[in-house]
């Protein structure tokens, strides 16, 4: 049952579509190269994506031998030319995925509702020259002027062009701890970064942690949730200890900020117990992607063991697929990979939670479509 629900993949960072280069196909290595060294299921060579080869592709082989990679890798391509703009749809079907939310600077084509669903990075709003720039306008000249020229119009046009939430990476640039900063002290900050270019690093914390909040805030009020990375980074030198979820628990108790939806992307991990425990807090989610590459399928069960028994209604799926300068890696096959592992490691949580008496089958049903399904469609009002 659980391999026939239309999943709603609520975190990814997946390509439109795009005709190939035909010398793409003759690329010297086929398999690509990583940024950096991956763990072990992120790798290339990891055996797994042999059954993602043969669900996608017709792959024949049981080897990842160059010469059968560059069928693959033909096949692929080909693909890409047969299926033109219906590609993207194409590969959310064979990997049993209805609807994907997209977090990229924007959709392109073959990545259109309701299929698609796009999540805007709103990284930048936090710097207020950069975002001045993107707007193409000059620094207002005060705290005020910025935030009603140029934050609350650059949420309601990410709103009305399609926009179904924000997310924030603010992990990869510093700690999640965001202090509560009175408009007095921020104001004196910004002052500062207009009159002299440039602030202190007390400064510049202080700005930012007003600006999440003040944006988060007005965020609620249009109705879009706020993604917020947590755990582990896309990066051997990320800051992990500063990515812990418990440092956002001043923020999701902000009396002034109940009225907006927070989602803790990839759950925290290796802090998934303490992601968990925010589950309580009544504008809180979390999903679960990129543990489902980031870790085995049996490791990944134990976390949504835990959190079924805790809040099921608040976990999400996702799977963070993304492109990578790996053919045969890339969010295709990340996509097919992790949907089919996630849908593993429900399967294994909810037969132990079966067998433990803690739930029925028919609860065990109901919770499966919850999780990979009904929890999104619910909170983005898609149903």
């Amino acid at each position: 049952m659980i391999a026939l629900i239309r999943a709603v993949d609520h975190h990814a960072h997946t390509l439109p579509a795009r005709m190939p280069d035909p010398s793409e196909a003759d690329r010297p290595d086929p398999l690509g190269q990583t940024p950096f060294p991956y763990p072990v299921r992120l790798r290339v060579t990891n055996p797994e994506y042999l059954d993602a080869w043969r669900a996608l592709y017709g792959y024949p082989y049981d080897d990842m031998a160059d010469a059968h990679a560059r069928e693959a890798l033909r096949t692929k391509l080909s693909l890409m030319v047969e299926r033109g703009e219906g590609y993207p749809a194409w590969v959310l079907d064979q990997a049993g995925v209805d609807v994907q939310f997209v977090n990229m600077p924007g959709l392109g084509p073959g990545q259109t509702a309701p299929r698609f669903r796009w999540v805007p990075h709103a990284q930048d709003v936090l710097s207020p020259r950069e975002a001045a720039r993107a707007r193409g306008c000059q620094l207002p000249a005060t705290l005020d002027a910025y935030l009603n020229d140029v934050v609350l119009p650059q949420l309601e046009e990410w709103q009305a062009a399609g926009a179904v939430a924000i997310k924030f990476g603010i992990a990869y640039h510093r700690s999640l701890d965001v202090a509560a900063v009175t408009t007095v002290s921020a104001a004196a900050a910004y002052g500062h970064l207009v009159r002299a270019g440039s602030v202190t690093a007390e400064d510049t914390k202080s700005l930012e942690d007003y600006l999440f909040r003040a944006t988060a805030r007005e965020a609620g009020r249009l109705g879009l949730p706020v993604h917020i990375h947590t755990g582990v980074g896309a990066d051997p030198r990320f800051a992990i200890a500063g990515a812990n979820p418990l440092l956002l628990e001043p923020t999701f108790d902000d009396p002034a900020l109940r009225d907006t939806t927070f989602v803790m992307l990839h759950g925290g991990w290796p802090f998934e117990r303490e992601a968990g425990v925010m589950l309580m807090k009544p504008n809180v989610y979390a999903d679960f992607s990129s543990q489902t590459f980031l870790r085995s399928t049996r490791a990944l069960s134990e976390v949504l063991e835990a959190w079924l028994g805790w809040y099921p209604e608040k976990i999400l799926f996702g799977t963070d697929a993304y492109p990578d300068d790996t053919p045969l890696a890339s969010w295709e096959e990340k996509l097919w990979l992790t949907t089919r592992s996630s849908r593993d490691a429900l399967t294994l949580a909810l037969t132990r939670m079966l067998r433990s008496g803690e739930i029925t089958q028919s609860r065990a049903e109901s919770l499966a479509q919850m999780v990979l399904r009904e929890n999104a469609l619910g909170l983005y009002d898609l149903a």
